[in-house]
């Protein structure tokens, strides 16, 4: 069945336009119910059935996987199923009424002004990487953009003089996001004084660049801001999504329209952003039951 698998990963990338990160998350659950198959003596896909899904379904279970992974998993178990059938491969589909766990979404973490103003100033911005790092922060923090929007660039995409950027999405859709003063000024520096210097040797248009002039990857990024939270002394466990998370809670604690967030963050459903509005109610709740005397 490793071939069909083949198949649906190209089918992911060049017709359904999927991120090389989604396409590789749906390989891997498929490979993993593949190996399952296997080890039960499968061939054919033609041989799978409901029960044999929701054995699946139960063996994950009792491996402890989280709720929300096997959730993930059963999304694309389904994805892979449509494929088949749609594409001949199978006659009758095995996973049409195969219903993930019930998955609470989890309140968004983010970060207190205080964090982020100790998080922003841990770079040295005298030299070439700490002036990078402090732009990349600034910009995430100051657009909400996802990582993948962030290390993927160009200095085409950014506008110092009127003060905008353009992020494309991985499905190749835009939007322009508005930059404060001090992501301008954190940008400016990076541009002028370095990226400009690094990239005539280098002949690359990606803004942000590792020190041997290749653009940077997600993992570095995420290795980068670990190791400021740690100089920083913050105990939160963060990642590049956490300033997403507070660039929306910030933006909606300060009565910014959830609408316009909405669009800034590139949210296709307002329900997603309405999450942080519900987690500001919620902390309301809690200092009012907290401090108020007859509460």
């Amino acid at each position: 069945m490793v071939h069909l698998l083949e198949d649906f990963s190209n089918f992911l990338i060049t017709k359904r336009k999927l991120s090389q990160n989604t396409a590789l998350s749906y390989h891997r659950d498929i490979k993993q119910l593949i190996q399952f198959l296997d080890k039960k003596g499968f061939s054919s896909p033609n041989e799978v059935n409901q029960t044999t899904l929701i054995n699946y379904s139960m063996v994950m279970e009792r491996e402890g996987r989280a709720p929300s992974t096997i959730a993930r998993s059963i999304v694309s178990i389904r994805c892979f199923f449509h494929f088949l059938t749609s594409h001949n491969y199978i006659s009758n589909n095995p996973a049409t009424d195969l219903e993930a766990p019930k998955n609470e979404k989890k309140a968004p973490e983010s970060l207190t002004t205080e964090d982020i103003e100790l998080l922003l100033s841990q770079p040295d911005i005298n030299t070439f990487k700490g002036s990078r790092d402090r732009a990349m922060l600034e910009i995430l923090y100051a657009t909400g953009i996802r990582v993948t929007e962030l290390i993927n660039l160009s200095a085409d995409d950014i506008n110092l003089a009127v003060g905008f950027v353009t992020c494309k999405s991985s499905k190749g859709k835009s939007r322009v996001i508005p930059l404060g003063k001090q992501a301008i000024c954190a940008l400016k520096d990076y541009i002028e004084n370095f990226w400009s210097h690094k990239v005539y040797y280098h002949r690359e248009t990606r803004l942000f660049l590792n020190l041997q002039g290749n653009p940077i990857s997600r993992q570095g990024f995420w290795k980068i801001m670990k190791s400021y939270a740690i100089s920083a002394g913050i105990g939160t466990e963060i990642t590049p999504h956490t300033l997403r998370h507070s660039f929306a809670t910030h933006l909606i604690e300060n009565g910014a329209d959830l609408r316009a967030v909405q669009k800034m963050m590139g949210h296709s459903d307002i329900s997603t952003t309405q999450m942080y509005a519900q987690v500001i109610k919620s902390k309301m709740r809690d200092v009012y039951n907290k401090t108020h005397p007859r509460a």
